[in-house]
């Protein structure tokens, strides 16, 4: 299944950290699809940005830039949009930027989607909220089988640890102010999004591998790579935006039936290593591109990690569209149309087409490797 254009056309959407790197992304496909974007963000968190070269502003039904934490800005701009939908993206979204400020990633993922929850509740036009979490959120045990959503959650990190948090937060006010027997009157289903390491084009954000690499590619420059050997679930950009749409859809249509949390995430064999991907990308960008390894002290990180999104495949008809070698090609070809000048509003959106015009990946290879005793 795709995103319907007919349900979207019209449909009025809130959608926080629309400046980032996915919201920028996401924010084009809603307009194309035809929906009403509201857009409340800081400001677009890197220089150069997709948010700016695409001109995503110009998409916007209204695009007001404040700060998720602001409890009474961000009850204002909820009411004067009335939504009919809202995705919260706005995060502190980076690992390491958590150890250098692990206060403002609290306050920001964990209390930003308090202040959201507390703006969805001060209007009555509100059916569905999606909640834009990480694959991180879940306790890692190093386990070579994918983490269900039933799976405890935890955060060795303040990023990962805030972000379960967010889903612990999400999960006490949809029993406390939107439960099922509040259903009629407040009329509100709520779920959650969990996906990670996601990649694409317009992606400049610091200390990410896609980005570090493209940047020293287009240089000239050889880049420092840490932790070779951790396997990531890679997924390009449009794979959980697809999977946020769908989840939108199905709570605007079902209510609270599909109010809980979802995993979007790539088959099993586009888990990959940070080596594979440093690899790939090489030989794609070509003019002798390499990379060397990092030998400085690194903060931890999770040596292993996999989503099993086979929930959202039986229930929500989630497929991943693209295999991880033709999304690393149509990054190779972002970045390089950016360095020759092009019209990336364009370049965007024609990915965009491509995505949705794509077939399924076949339905024969395994989502994810069976737990021992299932």
């Amino acid at each position: 299944m795709t995103p319907s254009a007919a349900f979207w056309r019209g449909r009025r959407v809130f959608l926080t950290g629309h400046t980032g790197f996915k919201g920028a992304w996401l924010s084009l496909w809603l307009a194309r699809l035809g929906a009403e974007v509201h857009g409340y963000a800081l400001e677009p968190p890197t220089q150069p940005s997709l948010f700016a070269l695409a001109g995503v502003a110009e998409v916007l039904t209204s695009h007001r830039i404040a700060d998720i934490r602001d409890l009474d800005r961000l009850k204002a701009a909820v009411a004067a949009a009335r939504p009919d939908i809202v995705i919260h993206m706005a995060a502190q979204p980076l690992v390491r930027e958590s150890y250098v400020d692990p206060v403002g990633t609290y306050a920001t993922n964990v209390m930003g989607t308090v202040n959201l929850f507390e703006g969805v509740r001060s209007v009555d036009s509100v059916r569905a909220v999606v909640i834009v979490t990480t694959d991180k959120c879940y306790e890692n045990r190093g386990w070579t089988w994918g983490y269900r959503e039933i799976d405890p959650l935890g955060g060795y990190d303040p990023y990962s640890n805030s972000k379960a948090c967010s889903e612990l937060v999400t999960a006490a006010y949809r029993s406390s102010f939107f439960n099922p027997a509040a259903y009629d009157q407040h009329g509100v289903a709520i779920g959650s999004g969990r996906a990670g390491n996601v990649i694409g084009g317009g992606d400049w954000a610091k200390d990410r591998l896609i980005p570090d690499l493209v940047q020293a590619f287009a240089l000239g420059n050889t880049p420092l790579i840490r932790s070779p050997h951790a396997v990531r679930p890679w997924q390009h950009v449009m794979e959980p935006l697809s999977g946020y749409l769908l989840l939108c859809q199905k709570l605007y249509e079902d209510g609270t039936a599909g109010g809980e949390g979802w995993n979007f995430g790539p088959r099993q064999e586009d888990a990959r290593p940070v080596s594979w991907i440093a690899d790939r990308l090489a030989a794609l960008w070509g003019e002798n591109a390499a990379w060397q390894l990092d030998a400085a002290p690194q903060p931890h990180e999770a040596s292993y990690l996999y989503l099993d999104t086979a929930k959202a495949g039986a229930r929500l008809g989630y497929q991943p569209r693209w295999r991880l070698d033709d999304a690393l090609t149509t990054i190779v070809d972002w970045y390089r149309a950016h360095r020759d000048g092009a019209d990336i509003r364009a370049v965007t959106l024609g990915q965009i087409a491509q995505f949705e015009e794509a077939a399924d990946i076949a339905s024969d290879t395994p989502r994810h490797r069976p737990r021992p005793g299932l």
